[in-house]
């Protein structure tokens, strides 16, 4: 298949969408995650399809790649429940592994073109998203790269122009990992609460159900017993209420807490509310504003997206590149309830602000 996809990122631009499913699901055709999945690829082309004519641009193409693993061990309805750790476990240990080549080499297809067109920036864009344990294979492979890759674009070591990730767009959907495992990322993006230049654009979403009682109640009662033995401190983090290191706040976190608390629902690194909009109103989503505050981070503004709220918890500096939001229940309830049409919109909404050619920002600004 990859074969395939070379060829068509050589020879027309591509938007590649990659899925990582979680527990209790399979890269078998039946599997409700593959249809799901099929149905947010032609949602995408849709609103590519859309702004290829508002833009007067050629149509990049919208590749899938549905990325499977063993997410059960065993078979039996039920009993499979108490693979909840050993699933967790090899999540990792995949993700260390066979998970970072192969989205290294999705992100190479991504850059196929720089080769063709010299001197001429590429349309092709790569998304990534995973979900329950999917997010945690993904964070596990793409965690040193990003951390790594933040470093380059740090004030001393100006390599690029904004902060860079991971492809173009990494979500995660209630993700199985603790918090402890993000505390770094965190710690870099708020130093010395840094300034992001307009035009950064997003490069981590984390979106946790608030009632995803499987990383809830379930992964803290178990990392109760597989951290018994191991030795905390009390890290001293702090908060950014603006920019420039005199905003900073100080803020103490348990680092037990965090290393038994799945990242979701790790409140110290809680970034944003995502709701649903008062009396299931509707409004247009502007790409144009989006560009501009894709992370809300000005509380005097309405929201930016179509079906729902997006509220900054205002601890990270604006236009901080990594979001960790929870979600409300109306939007998604639940562990596996990451389809519902209105959180499919914002996905797709962020999606389009990270993934729209730079020409058409320009247009929209009438540069």
């Amino acid at each position: 298949m990859l074969d395939n996809y070379y060829n068509l990122a050589g020879q027309q631009e591509v938007v590649i969408v990659t899925f990582v499913h979680g527990w209790h699901h399979s890269a078998k055709p039946e599997d409700g995650n593959i249809q799901e999945f099929r149905k947010l690829l032609s949602t995408i082309s849709a609103r590519e399809n859309d702004y290829s004519q508002k833009f007067m641009r050629k149509k990049r193409l919208i590749l899938g790649v549905y990325i499977g693993w063993r997410g059960d061990s065993l078979n039996i309805e039920y009993l499979n429940t108490v693979t909840f750790w050993d699933r967790k476990a090899t999540a990792h240990e995949v993700g260390h592994k066979g998970i970072t080549e192969a989205l290294l080499k999705l992100e190479e297809l991504k850059n196929v073109r720089n080769s063709y067109d010299e001197g001429q920036p590429s349309a092709n864009r790569l998304v990534t998203i995973g979900h329950s344990f999917g997010g945690a294979v993904v964070f596990s492979a793409l965690q040193k790269i990003m951390a790594e890759r933040f470093i380059d674009s740090q004030q001393d070591k100006n390599y690029q122009q904004y902060a860079d990730g991971f492809g173009d767009l990494v979500i995660l959907m209630n993700p199985a990992f603790e918090a402890l495992r993000f505390s770094s990322l965190m710690e870099l993006s708020q130093d010395k609460c840094r300034k992001y230049q307009q035009g950064q654009l997003p490069k981590l979403a984390i979106l946790t159900s608030e009632t995803d009682y499987a990383t809830k109640l379930a992964f803290p009662a178990g990392r109760i017993f597989s951290t018994f033995f191991e030795s905390h401190r009390t890290m001293q983090r702090h908060e950014c209420k603006g920019t420039g290191s005199g905003n900073m706040l100080t803020v103490n976190i348990a680092q037990g807490e965090a290393d038994r608390t799945a990242i979701g629902h790790f409140k110290p690194y809680q970034t944003h509310l995502l709701e649903l909009l008062p009396n299931g109103s509707e409004k247009k989503f502007e790409l144009e504003r989006a560009y501009a505050d894709w992370s809300a981070s000005d509380p005097t503004q309405p929201s930016i997206y179509s079906s729902v709220n997006l509220i900054s918890k205002q601890r990270t500096t604006p236009l901080n590149p990594y979001m960790n939001i929870k979600v409300s229940e109306d939007l998604m309830d639940g562990h596996n309830d990451i389809w519902g049409e209105q959180v499919i919109d914002f996905m797709r909404e962020l999606i389009a602000v990270s993934t729209t050619p730079l020409p058409d920002y320009k247009m929209l600004s009438g540069q």
